[in-house]
């Protein structure tokens, strides 16, 4: 019953619902999910927390970055949620806002802080410092 609520925990939230919407289209870092959400690291790294503790996450780090994705054991049983609520980003303003400034914030990855992603490794261990 623990792995339930964790999930149902991670979701209820609009914040963490965000995250996860953006973490199952792309690997971000912390500092590009904060630029997206417009939050601040340390508010983003409490609300990413909770979506660990779901297990929902995979986590890669490189250099002093965090890079994080849903899992794949997460995408079907999300899309159904997705699907079921009509939460997509046709459907909800927020959700495509967010996608339009993930779109643009890769876009410009090679002259910020950030490295490329890696899509091959990954590892499900939180980070023990933040980006």
């Amino acid at each position: 019953m623990q792995a339930t609520l964790a999930f149902a925990n991670a979701i209820a939230d609009e914040t963490r619902f965000r995250v996860i919407h953006l973490l199952f289209e792309r690997t971000l870092c912390v500092c590009e999910l904060a630029d997206i959400l417009g939050l601040p690291q340390s508010t983003l790294s409490s609300h990413l927390r909770v979506i660990q503790r779901a297990e929902m996450l995979d986590c890669e780090k490189q250099g002093k970055w965090f890079f994080y994705r849903v899992k794949d054991g997460y995408r079907p049983l999300l899309k159904a949620v997705f699907k079921h609520f009509d939460t997509t980003p046709a459907t909800d303003k927020a959700l495509a806002r967010d996608q339009q400034k993930a779109a643009k914030r890769i876009g410009c990855r090679d002259e910020t802080c950030c490295p490329p992603a890696k899509q091959t490794k990954s590892t499900s261990n939180p980070p023990t410092k933040k980006s």
